[in-house]
């Protein structure tokens, strides 16, 4: 029943953008539109003549689809535990891509070309009839495919226009208007995947559309970020679904085709459509150290070893350029932290469960999920964000793996150091032992709100006992050689 509340959920939000599509079509036809979630609204009243300029240009004007704005909230806290504010999204990766083909459409904040949305049917010397096919039977709106060209419904400005407008416009919006046409398979916001922006964008240049991407030291544009765990990670199993769709349909950005974009550009969206995927080594990272360390079985170099360098200078570049991405960008080092758990946190739950609810749906199993993110803000929720404290008020499916991974770690820890100053093997073991100390320190809070939290936003005592069974039968099998041999 869940499953087709939120299947409804999906294909309603997408036709809504058709819709909203196909009526300023025949209401406005203005060329250019701009598109805003609805908890967003314009900070900076230059902010479409900043997009416009571009759109202008004659230098780009006739290959540019959409001028693209970073997403910025003005609920973000001092201390933005859950990663709210996309810092590495709309600080490194969006200018990155930029300097290829243009930033990637990213739902929201952009001015977008409307001939752009309309595939390659619109011509100057189109007949009609064939128009219909791919746009539907509304006279008045293939009328309004010139850009010239306004709905007479307009032009005759008689006592009824009103009315006839409000018909014409009810009938582009219902349901059944787009069946039997091109809406949303090659015209308008593609409905393939959840994510219909990263995937509508893909397409648009790799016919030869570029974008812009503007990004200026006063936002354009404000909305809401999340304020607490249960919708960080599930608007992150969201997007994680839809893009492991994207990346394992025909439109996967290495094979999908005939494209325009460069082996470059096709990387930069690869890389991000694969990018969920990365929820498979770290869980590998987060359990076989550990139950190897719990066997005395060394994995890595001894710190006597010269390989050992290696894997320290590893580590530490790896955090250097984190933080100097942090620090460029105005954060504080306290946000290296932040980040790095937000990062494990969603790795293990939402990455992992995105995957697979898009594999599923590939091989038939159930239909794809669209749980829309909750903005609604209460006080209660509110304030512990403010105060940088976790509010474990979440899904037990989203808990309980990151609990018994924690209490895993710990029991691996503890026996694991153990056994090695007993068996005085700690040269051999120390990157494993370390391994399990950073993973324990980097989530303290889960051992917070585990153990010392007495609020409502702890974790539920059901949950800690539950994943305290799950890590204990785990921990048994290796020990009697059930998983490990």
């Amino acid at each position: 029943m869940t499953e087709n509340i939120c299947f409804t959920l999906m294909m309603f939000w997408l036709l809504l953008l058709l819709l909203q599509l196909r009526v300023s079509g025949v209401m406005s036809n203005s060329p250019y539109i701009l598109s805003l979630d609805c908890d967003m609204y314009c900070s900076d009243p230059t902010s479409v003549r900043q997009a416009i300029c571009f759109h202008l240009d004659p230098k780009t004007s006739s290959s540019l689809a959409f001028v693209q704005f970073p997403q910025r909230f003005h609920n973000i806290a001092k201390n933005d535990i859950y990663e709210s504010g996309l810092r590495s999204a709309f600080s490194f990766m969006w200018p990155g891509i930029d300097g290829l083909v243009g930033p990637f459409l990213s739902g929201t904040g952009f001015v977008i070309k409307r001939i752009a949305l309309y595939g390659n049917f619109v011509q100057e010397d189109a007949d009609p009839m064939e128009l219909k096919k791919y746009f539907g039977p509304s006279n008045e709106f293939i009328k309004s495919l010139s850009q010239h060209t306004k709905s007479n419904i307009l032009i005759n400005g008689k006592d009824s226009s009103n009315e006839l407008l409000l018909q014409e416009a009810e009938f582009l919006a219902s349901c059944t208007y787009g069946d039997q046409t091109k809406w949303g398979e090659e015209v308008g916001f593609l409905h393939y995947s959840v994510v219909e922006d990263f995937l509508t964008g893909f397409v648009l240049q790799s016919k030869g559309w570029k974008s812009v991407y503007v990004n200026l030291s006063k936002p354009q544009f404000l909305g809401s970020g999340v304020t607490n765990l249960n919708d960080l990670l599930t608007q992150g199993t969201r997007w994680s679904t839809g893009l492991v769709e994207v990346g394992i349909s025909k439109f996967c950005p290495f094979f999908y085709g005939p494209s325009k974009m460069s082996f470059l550009e096709k990387m930069c969206y690869a890389n991000l459509s694969i990018f969920p995927l990365y929820c498979l080594p770290l869980w590998c990272f987060a359990t076989i150290p550990q139950l190897c360390l719990l066997k005395g079985i060394p994995l890595y170099p001894e710190v006597s070893n010269l390989f050992f360098i290696s894997f320290v200078l590893l580590f530490i570049s790896s955090i250097a350029q984190h933080s100097y991405e942090i620090l460029i960008t105005g954060g504080s080092l306290r946000l290296l932290i932040y980040e790095q758990r937000i990062w494990m946190m969603k790795s293990i739950t939402s990455h992992l469960y995105g995957t697979l609810d898009a594999l599923m749906k590939r091989i038939g199993v159930r239909e794809a999920s669209f749980l829309p993110t909750n903005k609604a803000e209460g006080d209660e929720r509110v304030k512990l964000y403010e105060n940088g404290v976790y509010d474990f008020r979440t899904s037990t499916m989203f808990l309980v793996p990151l609990v018994a991974l924690v209490i895993l770690n710990m029991s691996s820890l503890l026996m694991g150091f153990a056994r090695a100053i007993l068996v005085g093997d700690l040269d051999k073991m120390f990157v494993q032992v370390f391994i399990s100390l950073y993973i324990l320190a980097i989530n303290y809070p889960i051992i917070e709100g585990m153990v010392i939290r007495k609020d409502k936003g702890r974790i539920p005592t059901s949950v800690t006992i539950s994943s305290s069974i799950l890590s204990m039968i785990v921990l048994l099998s290796v020990k009697y050689g059930l998983l490990m041999h």
